[in-house]
């Protein structure tokens, strides 16, 4: 993905995000250090503020995501669901790929969710749920 020159753009410690033309949110993961779970804690904050406080289609590529540890799989798993409608992952790493689908099989979500390599099929994805 890449960030788009005629949108509001979010700058969040760990992603750039911004909504698209559609109302997806759409983020890409910065090549950063995992977050402590009180680090996480405060970007979910901003992370509600961009969204109003209401659930959204979020479109993610994770390519660049580090791996998450169990304490923030499992916060992870606890605020997803308050904010997410559904949810499309990109990974252009097997290691991202691999990461994603671990985290989704072992913990079920209440959401719907699903790995995708190309962009545009994971918008389309997207657009039954908005």
């Amino acid at each position: 993905m890449v960030v788009p020159n005629d949108v509001e753009i979010f700058d969040l410690p760990t992603s750039v995000m911004w909504f698209d033309e559609n109302g997806i949110l759409c983020s890409i993961a910065k090549k950063v250090p995992q977050q402590t779970v009180e680090e996480a804690k405060l970007t979910m904050i901003e992370f509600t503020k961009i969204t109003k406080g209401k659930k959204v289609c979020l479109l993610s590529d994770s390519t660049d995501s580090p791996p998450l540890d169990k304490e923030m799989r499992d916060y992870a798993a606890e605020v997803i669901p308050a904010i997410a409608k559904a949810v499309a992952i990109i990974s252009r790493s097997a290691v991202g790929k691999m990461a994603a689908n671990l985290f989704f099989s072992i913990k079920k979500q209440p959401y719907p969710v699903k790995m995708f390599t190309e962009e545009s099929e994971a918008k389309e994805w997207l657009k039954q749920y908005l």
